[in-house]
């Protein structure tokens, strides 16, 4: 459900060959079923697509999606129901499930779905690698291209298998990461093809593109992607590779989504010969990858910067707060031992016992994460906290939560990085603690202001490493694997951070979440930049939750767009130029521009805005 659009996309089994199949959504209005729909069976996808225009409903609203199946005794009704759900207003709060990396130690995962329904999401968000290539206890089969989409299919049977209660009541955004694609890594290069000639792995995705068949890959993203709101710009990549970033607006919660791998530059094809890339690390340990922050390298590529851009500035009156969605964070959060090279030394490392520092370790440049390139990090950084963005992420199977540095620690917004829900990989975060050393106050010691492996600043709020729980079977739960939950409250401008391990049932053990969590912030505190110098104080009268917007007349710059709940409001600065400020009221449409605006540290000036 995107504002009045409804899309949604059920997957059938392998039945295309059924002469005249037609699959149908319908709705329980006025004490009976009513079709409001029809579809047919993509044939290389199996599945359906369904969109109705000019949504009205206001209260949930029961769905079915029929199939009338010929057999040779006749026809058989199938039925799989829910409902649509009822949108939160926009003074409910709104609450956010979040999953990613789903390995199948744990399959069918039932305790996942039945501990998630507890906390009654309003929305999930799967955040890529629903399966790995292993899924279901065989590898993956390349071609032919028929074959290939039927391989797909049976993991990604096992993935609705295990999760599909927690969708079918309630929206979900799903996205696409590297295994899913049956990738370790992909730097998709702008959509280009990465040769197999020379060999499947390393020396295949290390050249950057996608390995697969590109009807495939878009394969792929159709059974995945095609119920999220329409793409920002359809227009495809190289290949005809298809894109999916966009925005959608539920609940009151603007969420960008956005594609990291897919423009990305490939390690190997930017960085001197001398580095020696393997699948995203150096192993030259030698190179020194801190001294190349003006390299020439994509990381969302002109295309997704340009959308970040308008969607920072895009505001209407159904949104209050917004968040920005990927399958990685902008920085890298783990460690190794000293020394290593390459991280595939991972599923050996020991787990450690609850309360053990392991020594020794040092962070990793897994260029893999969005934290290379550091300079399309830093760009990136810079647009997304402009709208007072909080970021969800998965992928690195090590849950997290930071606040990004660009010029100062702590100067952009705050970022989530899910647990994974089964993970081969226990990253961990064990970083050598320097002489003075201040962890955030009453957490674990390696928190606090750090550097990864790139230089990038990034301040570590909450990171649960792996460790022995006890609980069998230790594969699963001794990788700290859970699930997030993040409340917004856009009444009073909040967010709630939990991460809960897959194992704790949260009603009956109600503070079992991982050490460092709940997380409190408020939305401020997703632009952490201080204030140079203050305007004069803005008093509103006539508008309610008006949208404040702040330009550096120098530079004409947008500083930032804010939604005030307040009466009055002092926006800070960053210099002491004079600024323009503009205040809509969007419900009106109507805005109010002061220009010339000086900075002041007189706080008793004040702007009377007011509106009709």
């Amino acid at each position: 459900m995107n504002r009045n659009t409804l899309k949604l996309t059920a997957q059938l089994a392998p039945v295309e060959k059924v002469q005249g199949l037609e699959v149908l959504l319908q709705l329980h209005q006025a004490g009976k079923w009513e079709t409001v729909a029809n579809a047919t069976l993509d044939p290389e996808g199996r599945y359906v697509h369904f969109r109705i225009e000019n949504w009205d409903k206001k209260e949930q609203v029961p769905y079915r999606v029929f199939l009338d199946f010929p057999l040779k005794t006749g026809n058989s009704e199938f039925f799989y129901q829910g409902e649509i759900a009822r949108q939160p207003s926009p003074s409910e709060k709104l609450k956010v499930a979040v999953f990613s990396c789903n390995a199948d130690y744990g399959f069918p995962d039932q305790e996942v779905s039945e501990h998630v329904a507890i906390h009654r999401p309003d929305l999930a968000l799967f955040l890529g690698d629903q399966f790995y290539e292993s899924t279901g206890g065989f590898g993956i089969q390349t071609s032919p291209l028929e074959k290939s989409y039927l391989d797909y299919l049976h993991k990604w049977y096992m993935f609705g298998w295990s999760y599909r209660e927690i969708f079918r009541n309630i929206p979900a955004a799903i996205i696409p990461d590297d295994h899913d694609l049956y990738h370790g890594n992909v730097w998709g290069e702008g959509g280009k093809n990465a040769p197999t000639d020379k060999g499947w792995n390393y020396d295949a995705q290390d050249q950057g593109g996608y390995k697969m068949s590109p009807k495939w890959v878009n394969m792929v993203q159709r059974t995945q992607t095609s119920h999220l709101p329409d793409p920002f710009d359809p227009t495809p990549v190289k290949q005809d590779i298809g894109v999916y970033y966009t925005e959608w607006v539920y609940g009151g919660v603007s969420f960008a989504i956005i594609e990291d791998r897919k423009f990305k530059s490939a390690p190997k094809n930017v960085l001197p010969q001398e580095a020696k890339v393997t699948n995203g690390f150096i192993q030259n340990p030698d190179f020194d990858i801190k001294k190349y922050y003006d390299l020439e390298a994509n990381l969302l590529g002109q295309r997704q910067m340009d959308f970040l851009e308008k969607w920072t500035q895009n505001w209407d009156a159904d949104i209050r707060m917004k968040a920005v969605l990927s399958q990685t964070n902008f920085c890298t959060v783990a460690t190794l031992p000293e020394g290593s090279i390459i991280d595939s030394i991972v599923p050996r490392l020991p787990i450690p016992k609850l309360g053990e520092y392991v020594p020794g370790d040092a962070p990793t440049t897994d260029m893999d994460s969005n934290g290379w390139p550091q300079k399309g990090r830093d760009e990136a950084l810079r647009l997304i906290r402009k709208s007072f963005a909080l970021h969800i992420a998965g992928d690195q199977h090590l849950p997290s939560t930071v606040q990004y540095g660009v010029d100062e620690f702590g100067d952009s917004g705050y970022a989530f990085s899910g647990p994974a829900l089964n993970n081969f990989f226990p990253r961990r975060w064990w970083p050598k603690l320097p002489e003075g050393h201040q962890p955030i106050p009453g957490k674990a010691p390696n928190t606090g202001n750090f550097h990864d492996g790139f230089g990038n600043k990034m301040t570590i709020h909450a990171v649960a490493n792996p460790h022995q729980t006890g609980i069998f079977p230790a594969i699963v739960h001794d990788r700290s694997t859970g699930y997030g939950i993040i409340t917004f409250d856009k009444v009073k401008k909040s967010m709630e951070i939990e991460c809960w391990p897959r194992y704790v049932n949260p009603k009956e053990n109600p503070g079992g979440q991982f050490d460092g969590w709940p997380i409190q912030i408020t939305e401020a505190d997703n632009y952490g930049r201080k204030a140079l110098a203050y305007l004069d104080t803005l008093k509103f009268q006539g508008v309610d939750n008006p949208l404040v917007s702040i330009f550096d007349e120098a530079t004409g710059i947008l500083e930032y767009n804010l939604r005030v709940n307040s009466s009055s409001f002092r926006p800070k600065v960053f210099s002491n130029s004079t600024h323009r400020i503009e205040v809509k009221n969007l419900d009106s449409g109507e805005t109010k521009t002061f220009q010339g605006m000086k900075p002041s540290s007189d706080t008793d000036r004040e702007i009377l805005v007011t509106f009709a």
